[in-house]
């Protein structure tokens, strides 16, 4: 890490709600891997190496043949079963890359809820295995079943009110009217809107719960001496962090630590890789498929503690352009698209190149945290060049 590799392309297909797509998932893959070549300035013929994370059907080898690949040389995905692993990617790839097993590589993730299973939804399954054997026989099924039991013993532990929540949301609507990508462009919330919307799982309301979408995003990542001769300049990759604390994975809510986003472990490792710590970071992006694992990963990552996390997001403070960390700055899964969380991976880099559609002005580090409540957790920061 440490600057020897760097982002150096992004893309994305047309971001659509569930169903709306008339391009399949595969071909939502290739436009937007082409798209993050073009924008880097490479044919695609020059790519070697594809990493992503529960994607069983968009194979490396399928891409190589569908995109004119002369030569695969690296491929991989990383452990977990959701967008805990979008930063752990892309930091395979830094990996690949600074060892010298592949010259450019493609990090990407391709979700088309409409043409496959929804993820919000229970499996449907008639046998339970592992954790969901002492939670699916009593009706504890789906995603924002599970993680509301959580966030509700998270905000009774630590004080922390039903606004707190509603800010995370707030803050992604509003920063998606500005980003023309973005679903909820033209939708602006406001928080009566939020506060009478109705109940999914307490404490979520509707729009604590990110939209299930079609639609795929990429980044290419090679070294810096490589990254010089291309079109953009290079994001280099500052440290990434993957993994979780003592026996923080036993299931049934036996954690010792539950209630955790499972993200101490990771903030720890990451500031100490990077040599500077959480008040040094100028944006960040949190994947949000609800807003209660925001305000954990907010803490466990060390930017406050939790009984101080009311005020940590209110008052604007993570808003764009005046807030001390603005966040999900291109609206994120609840705003811009749930394409997995890895829409948060190309804003991140954008951040650094001064494309985002809510600059922060002089940004130098730019940070995004991946799927909080799922492990293992992982983050990775941006810096300039």
């Amino acid at each position: 890490m440490h600057r020897r590799t760097a982002v150096v392309g992004v893309g994305e297909s047309v971001y659509y709600k569930r169903g709306g797509a008339k391009e399949s998932e595969f071909r939502l893959a290739c436009t937007a891997i082409r798209r993050a070549s073009e924008d880097a300035g490479l044919a695609l013929a020059d790519i070697d190496g594809f990493v992503s994370y529960r994607d069983e059907r968009n194979t490396p080898l399928r891409l190589a043949a569908a995109l004119g690949i002369r030569a695969l040389n690296f491929s991989a995905q990383t452990w977990g079963g959701g967008g805990n692993g979008c930063a752990s990617a892309v930091a395979i790839a830094d990996a690949a890359v600074g060892a010298g097993y592949a010259d450019h590589v493609v990090v990407f993730r391709a979700l088309a809820q409409g043409q496959f299973r929804r993820f919000g939804q229970a499996s449907g399954a008639t046998l339970a295995g592992g954790s969901a054997a002492f939670t699916a026989p009593y009706g504890l099924a789906s995603a924002p079943q599970t993680m509301a039991m959580d966030t509700m013993r998270f905000m009774h532990e630590h004080g922390i009110g039903q606004d707190a929540l509603a800010e995370i949301s707030l803050a992604s609507y509003e920063h998606a009217q500005r980003n023309p990508r973005a679903l909820r462009y033209g939708t602006p919330l406001t928080r009566e809107d939020y506060h009478a919307s109705r109940w999914i799982a307490e404490p979520f309301h509707l729009f604590d719960c990110c939209p299930e979408n079609d639609g795929a995003a990429a980044v290419v990542i090679t070294t810096m001496e490589r990254a010089r001769d291309l079109h953009k300049p290079p994001v280099p990759i500052l440290a990434a962090a993957q993994g979780l604390d003592y026996r923080a994975s036993v299931g049934a809510y036996n954690a010792p630590n539950f209630p955790t986003a499972h993200y101490r472990h990771v903030g720890t490792k990451l500031w100490e890789r990077a040599g500077v710590g959480p008040g040094d970071v100028d944006v960040a992006q949190f994947y949000e498929n609800f807003t209660g694992p925001v305000l954990m990963a907010i803490s466990e990552m060390g930017f406050c503690e939790p009984e101080e996390l009311d005020e940590f997001v209110s008052d604007g403070n993570i808003r764009w352009p005046d807030g001390r960390l603005p966040i999900n700055t291109s609206g994120g899964n609840l705003g811009e698209a749930y394409i997995h969380g890895f829409e948060n991976i190309n804003e991140a880099v954008r951040q650094l190149r001064d494309e985002s559609t809510c600059q922060v002005e002089g940004a130098q580090l730019s940070l995004s945290v991946s799927g909080p409540l799922a492990a293992p957790g992982s983050a990775i920061l941006f810096c300039r060049a």
